[in-house]
């Protein structure tokens, strides 16, 4: 979700106690990383029920600052109408889910969108490739 001059100004409103430690798939704490819900004038307008997280933690070596990060951590932001679940599980639920639309984009950059035979048989040396190309290698420091 674009983060807006209006939620920008309510993400630098939340007070230190609202941030929730952000967790990894494992159930440890993800190391420099915070989520909290937005509510209140940010969500007016909005559908009825909707719950606004931000996600906050320290960017990557060598990233570059957006204007809409704060205090030098990257500032995202998502919607869903999932209720009754933690912020911390919503947020390790979307992130998940950004890294599975990641690595689908890349197999369709790296060839699996236009595969050169008819059927699937004639196609899974291209489609072992694809996968080859878009695996990580000992040593990678891609994040996956």
């Amino acid at each position: 979700m674009t983060i807006t001059d209006a939620i920008h100004h309510a993400v630098l409103q939340v007070p230190a106690s609202a941030w929730t430690v952000a967790v990894e798939p494992d159930g440890g704490i993800r190391d420099g990383a915070w989520a909290a819900e937005l509510d209140g004038n940010v969500l007016k307008g909005r559908p009825q029920g909707m719950r606004l997280i931000v996600r906050k933690e320290r960017p990557h070596p060598g990233a570059q600052l957006r204007l809409t990060d704060a205090d030098g951590l990257r500032l995202t932001c998502f919607a869903t109408n999932t209720t009754g679940e933690k912020i911390e599980t919503l947020e390790l639920r979307h992130r998940q889910r950004a890294r599975a639309e990641d690595r689908i984009r890349t197999a369709r950059a790296t060839g699996l969108r236009n595969l050169p035979l008819h059927d699937a048989a004639q196609n899974r040396i291209w489609l072992e490739i694809v996968q080859l190309a878009s695996t990580c290698w000992p040593g990678c420091r891609c994040s996956r």
